[in-house]
């Protein structure tokens, strides 16, 4: 595999991945272009060198064929925001033969952006006459789209055989991904602490067992804290519950306790009587929530615990919010660990934020340029962190 930064790509043709699966409002219009500008340092560099790019990417998720409202086209003049003085082409298809046409004319500094790759289902089948077809739009391949590192696709993970080790390598997104999550689960300095979010146990429970090994606070939050909590005997209302969890929850702080990793449960959260932005709230004690009243972020005792553990912490993860921070008035407790983890990274500690929900919260807290690292792949990086071999990755080193 290229060592990326040390490859000069002049008079080369790049076909390279990119993750521009990115909102798109009712106007069709780009809301959040992280992903976008996550790729730059990368095509600037192919293109300063004197090469020229041809991206292709996935958007939404089209069923049997292509759709209007999942048109790579909509994100042109976001792409064209980013690199206003290139010439930057769109075409209609991604392996017809004006697709082909355009890429072979393709100039030193010029881009090509092919249509939605997901408008043919071989994509998502990691089809071998697709990759191959889609292989010969360059003579280099680069993947730069760790979000999607995890799904073994066509232009992911299939297209890498056509390209030998002299051929292919990561981008500066892809490789800086990997590199910080490495250096998260191994080597990291002492004390180690994880923010663990979201809304259910199910969808975290294999990285809480492998962050078990390799941190020393683990601090949980959100909607899955509610089982841990019923599990311990707490009266927790109308709040999200898993009973299919309780005694895997039960497993999972008995392990801790074993591996002298203390996990921290919120002691109080803020109750709602209804799930919605303008409900009633009260704050309550974690353990007495009052039936028909629902947890959905957690109380000022458990903000000044968390934000002391984290400010003490020399490297942190986070991976999922406190609360409905989508609802202003339940965003208080996720903002809260956004500040306190700048606060950490201002004072010399790693923070690493995996991507996801926690990556939009620190986006809208505007701390973003004030955590050691940012990811652009959710799924892909609590992947990573769970110890799973990612389709993506691998097929690079093959």
């Amino acid at each position: 595999m290229i060592n990326f930064k040390n490859t000069n790509f002049k008079d080369k043709k790049v076909i390279m991945r990119v993750d521009f699966n990115v909102p798109l409002n009712a106007a069709f219009e780009v809301t959040d272009d992280t992903r976008i500008a996550g790729a730059t340092a990368t095509i600037n560099k192919i293109l300063t060198d004197g090469g020229s790019v041809v991206l292709m990417s996935h958007l939404g998720r089209p069923k049997g064929g292509p759709e209007e409202k999942f048109s790579l086209k909509h994100i042109l003049s976001t792409l064209c925001d980013h690199f206003p003085e290139t010439n930057i082409y769109f075409v209609d298809d991604c392996i017809s033969e004006n697709a082909f046409e355009q890429s072979a004319a393709l100039k030193s500094g010029e881009l090509l952006l092919l249509e939605n790759l997901r408008f043919y289902p071989e994509e998502e089948k990691g089809d071998l006459d697709f990759a191959k077809k889609l292989s010969q739009h360059g003579d280099t391949y680069i993947n730069d789209a760790f979000g999607t590192a995890h799904r073994e696709h066509a232009s992911t993970a299939t297209i890498a055989r056509y390209f030998d080790t002299d051929h292919k390598g990561f981008g500066y997104l892809m490789a800086a991904e990997v590199e910080n999550a490495t250096k998260l689960l191994h080597g990291a300095e002492k004390p180690v602490t994880a923010i663990v979010g979201g809304a259910k146990v199910s969808d975290k429970i294999q990285l809480l067992e492998r962050l078990i090994d390799s941190m020393d606070n683990i601090l949980i939050g959100g909607g899955m804290a509610y089982t841990f909590l019923s599990a311990l005997g707490g009266k927790i209302g109308n709040s999200l519950f898993e009973p299919d969890y309780v005694a895997l929850a039960i497993k999972i702080m008995d392990k801790a306790k074993a591996n002298n990793t203390t996990i921290y449960l919120p002691t109080d959260n803020i109750a709602a009587d209804k799930f919605a932005p303008d409900a009633d709230s009260r704050e309550v004690d974690s353990y007495h929530i009052p039936d028909g009243w629902m947890g959905l972020d957690i109380g000022s005792k458990t903000i000044t615990q968390f934000s002391e553990i984290i400010k003490t912490s020399k490297t942190i993860l986070w991976n999922g919010p406190m609360g409905v921070f989508e609802f202003e008035k339940f965003a208080t407790g996720t903002f809260s660990v956004a500040k306190a983890l700048a606060e950490a990274t201002d004072a010399g500690a790693f923070s690493l934020i995996g991507g996801g929900d926690s990556a939009s919260a620190i986006n809208k807290s505007g701390l973003e340029d004030r955590v050691s690292f940012v990811s652009t792949g959710g799924g892909a990086m609590l992947e990573f962190l769970e110890g799973k071999e990612l389709p993506g990755i691998k097929a690079m080193a093959d």
